[in-house]
């Protein structure tokens, strides 16, 4: 007789994902899995298969939990500014029960060059941000709060950058008010004339 699962799922992989996202890939063993998500050995593997499938599927969990977060940031803003203020604060400070830094960052830096499974996910996330800011600068550039002197394209992968190097940043000792004067110095290139 098959055994019913003791745990749910999802709350599972956010604690494999919180723990991939500290400590990165390599450095996380299938005890600390075992131990941090609170299962059974056998569990993980008859629910995962195996370590690199759980990150796999971590690394979705994150996607969407991030995504949906953007999403619903961005929505609330009045202006396309507060838009993008909300990007930048989000990306320095981040959400109050996760690592800091960023889960797709790390996992780009750590494994896409060797893992063809995990390019294709962190290029796909990186894609996905880029064009939401993209969105962001249309809007404001039809609003006209942000300059049209410089292509939306162009001025989302270059707000991208910033972005991508804040959330490295992130994981040093590098004090907040730096990040923050980084993000508003960032931000001026939108209001150039």
């Amino acid at each position: 007789m098959a055994r019913s699962k003791e745990f749910e799922e999802k709350v599972v992989l956010d604690k494999a994902m919180k723990l991939f996202w500290e400590q990165g890939y390599e450095k996380t063993s299938m005890s600390d899995l075992v131990e941090h998500m609170g299962i059974h050995r056998r569990s993980l593997y008859d629910t995962f298969t195996d370590k690199h499938t759980l990150f796999l599927k971590a690394f979705d969990r994150f996607a969407e939990r991030t995504n949906s977060r953007l999403a619903a940031g961005v929505k609330e803003s009045a202006t396309a500014e507060d838009a993008m203020k909300f990007l930048f604060k989000y990306m320095i400070f981040g959400d109050e029960d996760t690592p800091p830094g960023c889960m797709l960052v790390n996992s780009a830096a750590e494994l896409a060059v060797r893992d063809m499974e995990v390019d294709v996910k962190t290029r796909a996330g990186f894609s996905d941000t880029e064009r939401l800011i993209k969105e962001i600068v249309v809007w404001g550039q039809e609003k006209g709060e942000f300059t049209t002197a410089i292509e939306a394209d162009d001025l989302a992968q270059v707000l991208h950058n910033s972005l991508v190097g804040l959330r490295v940043l992130t994981r040093t000792s590098t004090p907040k008010e730096k990040l923050e004067r980084i993000a508003e110095l960032s931000m001026y290139i939108l209001k150039k004339k």
